[in-house]
This record gives structure tokens, C-alpha cells and sequence, in this order.
């Protein structure tokens, strides 16, 4: 099984796939819209993680930026009616950040912003994932409050980052908008040593969003 690819970036050959050669061999990599963007300009090396999907009919290689969007395609496929093509159409639509953040705050109207995904698929995507998001979740919050020296991330609860959202939608904010503001000001705090107490999360997110 394929895990992973290096090579030099041939083309991107339409809008949800690549070609990247490989010592002479060519592989089309299925991608997100949002993996495609992260991609250097042909011809550049690129490297990219691969899910490999084996059909009777054909194999099949998924590639990935990074491995939180490679978890979430693998654990959105556990969903009952989400194949890999509506898998990575919401991946493109929706940033790990987003579907995460839906998930937690049961927004069915989130998910249906995806093509495809109407309301009934919504509404079983927030019921099979729910107790499995916690998981990925915390890779969310690690990552922003990961520090630019190499240091181990610093643990944080999701329910900060949950009940933040919440504040924030119950002041007018749409979830859209804040949950990026929310994980630069956890980033922000953790890196001045500031903590990322509930109260003072919001508040400096507040500061940002009046901008």
C-alpha cells in the first residue's frame, strides 16, 4: 500500500486531482480543493500523504497536506452514505477546523454547505461522529497552540474551543468567522504564557473580531 509520495509536481490535471512522477512514474492523486491550493506550482517536488483505495476495478490514491484532513477523510468515510468522493467534495468545502467544530456544536447547517450533503446526511454525520470527534478534536487545539521552537504542543480541552464558538455565535458571530480567530488567539495566549482560560479566550477573540 502506498503511504506517502515525493516527487515532481507534473500538473494538476482538473480541479480535484494531481499528477506527480515519481522516478519516472506518473500517479494521478485524487485531492481536496484545499490540498491542491498548499501544492507548490508545477513542476516542483511536492510531497504528499496517500490513502489508497483498492476497487475490483481500479486503485485508487487520495493525497493529503497534512494528516489532520487525512484522519478526517478516513473517519468521514465510517459514515454511513459518505464515499470517498463525497468525503474529499466536503473536505474541499470545509476545513478539518469547520467540520470539527460543527460536529461539536451539532451544525447541521455547517455540513450542508458541502455539495451533496443534505440535511438527512448532516444530521447522520453529527450522530455517527459525534463521539468519535473528541479524538481529532484535540489534534485541532494542539496544533494552534503548538509553539515555533519545536516544543511538544501544550495540551488543551476541547470544550474551551466548544464553548468559545458558542459565546461567540450567542454575541452574532457566525461560527465561520470566529472558530479561525478563536485558534489564532489560543495560539497567541499559549505562546505569551498567558493560559487559555475560557473568559479571556473570548475576550481577546472579541478584540480581533472588532477589527
Amino acid at each position: 500500500m502506498i503511504g506517502q509520495l515525493t516527487g515532481l509536481l507534473i500538473e494538476q490535471t482538473e480541479a480535484d486531482r494531481c499528477l506527480i512522477d515519481v522516478n519516472g512514474v506518473g500517479y494521478v492523486v485524487f485531492c481536496s480543493n484545499r490540498t491542491l491550493t498548499r501544492l507548490p506550482r508545477p513542476p516542483e517536488i511536492a510531497r504528499v500523504l496517500i490513502e489508497t483505495i483498492v476497487r475490483e476495478d481500479a486503485i485508487l490514491l487520495y493525497g493529503f497536506a497534512d494528516s489532520y484532513e487525512r484522519d478526517w477523510f478516513r473517519l468521514l468515510t465510517t459514515v454511513q452514505g459518505v464515499g470517498v468522493r463525497m468525503a474529499l467534495s466536503i473536505l474541499s468545502t470545509l476545513s478539518p477546523d469547520e467540520i470539527s467544530s460543527a460536529i461539536m456544536t451539532a451544525d447541521k447547517a455547517t455540513l450542508t454547505r458541502a455539495p451533496g450533503v443534505g440535511a438527512r446526511l448532516a444530521v447522520r454525520i453529527l450522530t455517527e461522529l459525534s463521539g468519535k470527534v473528541a479524538s481529532l478534536s484535540d489534534q485541532v487545539v494542539s496544533t494552534v497552540v503548538s509553539d515555533a521552537k519545536g516544543h511538544n504542543p501544550i495540551p488543551q480541552s476541547t470544550q474551551i474551543l466548544s464553548d468559545a464558538l458558542l459565546a461567540l455565535e450567542g454575541l452574532g458571530f457566525r461560527r465561520v468567522e470566529s472558530q479561525p480567530v478563536v485558534a489564532r488567539v489560543v495560539k497567541r495566549l499559549n505562546e505569551e504564557d498567558k493560559g487559555s482560560e475560557l473568559d479571556l479566550v473570548i475576550r481577546e477573540s472579541l478584540k480581533e473580531l472588532a477589527r
